[in-house]
């Protein structure tokens, strides 16, 4: 017979094997469901995450933009949080890339208005006379000659952001002012760095309406016009953190942006995103997955998708581990304060963008998720604007939410979602206002719900979408690049509407 001391060793020693398994927990938990890890969502936890961001950007110049302390800080945070599960193996994935940055301002007739900067737009201050462009500054011979040393107005349209500026510079130009064409304010990127521009501000429709007028009626318009910029590289961080548990050859994604713009804290855009994806990983920390689960965090967004090109780029040199990818769930701005619920259009049927083979199912499950919580939904464009662009670049099933930027409400949502007809869905975005004071949290709550949902359904199992092949991926991302060389091509106008999401690639 064994001894008592004996036994009792043996039992201390069984206790931490029954402790602990490749599911990073007790090997009691249960296996996840949707209603059960929907259940574990709270109000409070993604206030309190949404809280954690402001701080972060109040302590660090009001902003989270990529190679600042305050995303390098969001950066630890994020890293921090889910290596303390002991759920996840988490990791940061170093890239470096052009960072750009800046302010502006425009007096005209002694009246400040309100403009954005460029990103990669070099600095620059001028005074004198603003000359009208009647072309669209697409080329040199577009301005007039008395452009040579002045600050010259054109119109958003026809060609990029960047060939305007290259050619106002061309043409002499001290600094250059491009007015929307649409209701609302004007930013976007010129596109490449360390190019010959001329300083470039965004002002709005309404106000380049207006100065168009005065010119046109031989009224003086003399402005101060100042771009304070600056452009180099910086290193910044993109956090992965994959489940220990669970299939590894049969992987979800689920993604958003971990970088504000310089010019505010980010709270929504996307902040929200975030949020609502790590409120989702801690709690999917109480179950065990048949499917692994990996989380990004992806930097640079606002520069152009830069982090999640990376970290594709960084697969797709192995066929083998793209496989690995059953799908891509892409959530950037979940929490706009004159919100939609909208849905990536994965099987074309809105917008004629049609997603890789399974989008339509991502669709599908999305929508059934408003259906049974009685809310409308809206369909929103798959055209590569956010950091799924990537992934359907390859052929993975991708979809998501999103709740609208700085495209205005339509009569019919408000009828259908409420809020008001006729403003921006987020008239903070890209704003110092995008704060935690600007947020809706019944729509942030219910998404973050939806990410749970759609974590749990295909942590359990992938058989509604179909089998991996290769050769269907392959041509899917074919179709991707090649509307995206397309777009190029054409220079197809950049909103924010339902066209998606914030996000890079060539504005006009």
């Amino acid at each position: 017979m064994r001894t008592v001391a004996a036994s009792l060793a043996t039992l201390a020693l069984a206790v931490p094997a029954l402790a602990s398994t490749s599911q990073g927990g007790p090997t009691r938990k249960p296996h996840v469901c949707s209603n059960a890890l929907q259940h574990l969502i709270t109000e409070k936890d993604i206030r309190a995450g949404a809280q954690k961001l402001q701080d972060i950007a109040d302590a660090n110049s009001g902003t989270r933009v990529f190679g600042s302390t305050g995303h390098n800080a969001t950066v630890d945070f994020l890293y921090n949080t889910l290596k303390d599960t002991g759920y996840y193996d988490v990791y940061k994935q170093p890239f470096t890339e052009t960072y750009s940055a800046g302010t502006g301002s425009l007096s005209v007739n002694g009246k400040d208005l309100d403009v954005q900067i460029m990103t990669y737009t070099p600095a620059g201050t001028a005074t004198g006379p603003i000359v009208y462009a009647e072309g669209l500054g697409c080329s040199a011979a577009e301005y007039p000659a008395e452009a040579s040393g002045n600050i010259v107005l054109v119109s958003r349209g026809t060609c990029t952001f960047g060939q305007k500026a290259l050619s106002a510079k061309e043409a002499g130009a001290v600094g250059l002012l491009i007015h929307n064409n649409v209701a609302g304010s004007l930013s976007g990127t010129l596109g490449e760095a360390f190019k010959d521009y001329a300083p470039v501000l965004g002002v709005s429709k309404e106000d380049g309406e207006a100065l168009i007028a005065s010119i046109k009626a031989g009224e003086e318009v003399n402005a101060e016009f100042e771009v304070d910029a600056i452009t180099e590289p910086r290193v910044s961080f993109n956090v992965i953190a994959e489940t220990k548990g669970g299939d590894h050859n049969n992987v979800l994604v689920v993604g958003g942006h971990s970088d504000s713009v310089a010019a505010g804290p980010g709270i929504n855009d996307d902040g929200s995103g975030i949020i609502g994806i790590l409120t989702v990983a801690k709690a999917l920390t109480k179950f065990q997955v048949k499917n692994a689960v990996r989380f990004g965090f992806w930097s640079a967004e606002e520069f152009g998708l830069l982090g999640s090109e990376y970290y594709v780029k960084s697969l797709n040199g192995s066929e083998t581990e793209l496989a690995k990818i059953r799908a891509y769930l892409n959530f950037d701005m979940i929490a706009s304060p004159n919100y939609v619920y909208g849905i990536y259009d994965g099987d074309g049927s809105a917008f004629n963008l049609t997603g890789p083979q399974g989008s339509d199912v991502i669709e599908k499950d999305f929508e059934q998720f408003f259906v049974k919580n009685k809310v409308a939904s809206v369909p929103s464009a798959f055209s590569g604007r956010s950091d799924y662009a990537a992934f359907i670049e390859n052929g993975i099933p991708s979809g998501g939410i999103f709740t609208g930027a700085e495209g205005i409400k339509t009569e019919a949502e408000a009828a259908a979602v409420g809020g008001t007809a006729g403003i921006s869905y987020d008239v903070n975005y890209h704003k110092a206002g995008d704060t935690i004071d600007n947020i809706a949290w019944d729509a942030f709550l219910l998404n973050t719900k939806a990410i749970a949902n759609s974590v749990a359904k295909y942590a359990r199992s992938f058989k509604s979408l179909p089998a991996i092949n290769l050769m269907q991926r392959r041509w899917d991302g074919d179709v991707a690049q090649t509307l995206k060389r397309n777009k190029k091509r054409a220079n197809e106008a950049h909103t924010h509407s339902h066209s998606g999401p914030c996000g890079g690639g060539e504005e006009i």
